[in-house]
């Protein structure tokens, strides 16, 4: 049997980008299978009951949906050159850039894209799924049409006329600054080899805002250095390098993480306040819908609604499950740390109500 992976997935995905990145940095053996609408309907939604890509296929048959849970399960297999920092602060970081990246930099990923004239290039990127052989008019033909469902989930996000301005405002001028500032004295998020947070923040910063041409246009006037950074997580390292010594959390990364805990932060316990609450009031559901309902949020100061999503709390339990996880001396560290830095007085989160991935479907855990 070869021990070749097969990833299943699309260049202009953006949590195929994270995927493929990791497998390249991990210098995993795979191949990539391009998921055309055949392919969805041949592979994808037989072997996983979804029609989510990436879709990582083992060299024994498994089928791995989702990049948390690839990159989880692969780590297991192939424990060199870990992407978890073994140190408290560092790997709690790590954690929370992944999650920010997987769903925060999301708001400016499907802004960038549906918002701004990246066309004909997008159209033709989504019609290879329906007419992958066809000539570019005709893909953009079908392009448009499947394009239109994507574009419909914008103001799902709070992406609204309303909140526009404060998004272009936060990404263009704190967050491509930021990193861009970091990245010029350090190759990773914490020195000098990967984390889990850089292939969280490389999803969204490649496959929508590096490649396409309207936002691309910008990260590359705007941050050199971060370019530079994309461009180093597309190729196999030649050798891997080391996080900062003494648990240490770069001082560059201070700014990007107030205002993850200023304004992210709050959704992610409101969400899971609001789940909890749905759940009780709906005792005889068993899985989760992708939504139930809405909350209030802020970006730059501007307030809107965006849909409260089940799945922010099965990934945001992983990292409190981390926390919970240390010993009290590394929870002091840490807690020192988040003190110290954000002014966050650290109290325990409950949930009840747990939410696992069964059969890629999320569910409620039993008690």
């Amino acid at each position: 049997m070869s021990k070749m992976f097969t990833l299943y997935g699309a260049q202009m995905s953006l949590y195929t980008g994270k995927a493929r990145a990791y497998l390249t940095y991990k210098q995993i053996p795979f191949r990539e299978v391009f998921s055309s609408v055949k392919v969805y309907k041949s592979i994808i939604q037989p072997k996983t009951g979804v029609r989510f890509i990436p879709v990582v296929e083992t060299p024994e048959g498994e089928f791995i949906q989702d990049t948390v849970q690839i990159i989880d399960d692969l780590e297991q297999r192939f424990v060199e050159s870990s992407i978890y920092p073994a140190t408290a602060k560092q790997h709690l970081v790590s954690e929370i850039f992944q999650l920010w990246g997987d769903e925060w930099l999301l708001i400016p990923a499907m802004h960038y894209r549906w918002n701004k004239n990246n066309y004909p290039f997008i159209y033709e990127e989504f019609g290879r799924v329906a007419a992958p052989n066809m000539p570019a008019f005709v893909r953009r033909f079908f392009g448009k049409k499947l394009a239109s469902r994507f574009k419909g989930f914008v103001p799902v996000l709070g992406i609204t006329e309303k909140t526009i301005p404060a998004i272009e405002d936060w990404f263009e001028n704190h967050v491509l600054v930021e990193l861009d500032t970091h990245f010029a004295t350090h190759d990773f998020l914490l020195g000098g080899r990967p984390c889990a947070g850089d292939f969280g923040l490389y999803g969204p910063l490649y496959a929508h805002l590096y490649r396409d041409p309207a936002p691309g246009a910008i990260i590359r006037e705007k941050a050199p250095h971060l370019v530079k950074w994309i461009e180093r997580l597309q190729n196999s390292p030649e050798s891997a390098g080391n996080w900062l010594e003494n648990d240490q959390i770069p001082e560059t990364l201070i700014p990007l993480m107030s205002r993850i805990f200023e304004e992210f932060w709050p959704v992610l316990t409101q969400s899971v306040e609001k789940i909890q609450q749905w759940i009780v009031e709906n005792p005889k559901v068993d899985s989760m819908p992708r939504s139930i309902g809405f909350q209030q949020f802020s970006i730059g100061g501007i307030t809107e609604k965006r849909a409260i999503m089940p799945f922010h709390q099965w990934k945001f339990q992983r990292v409190i499950d981390l926390y919970n996880g240390f010993d009290e001396e590394k929870k002091v560290d840490v807690d020192t740390f988040l003190q110290s830095s954000f002014g966050l007085q650290v109290a325990p989160l409950p949930i009840p109500k747990r939410l696992e991935r069964i059969n890629n479907k999320l569910v409620i855990a039993k008690p």
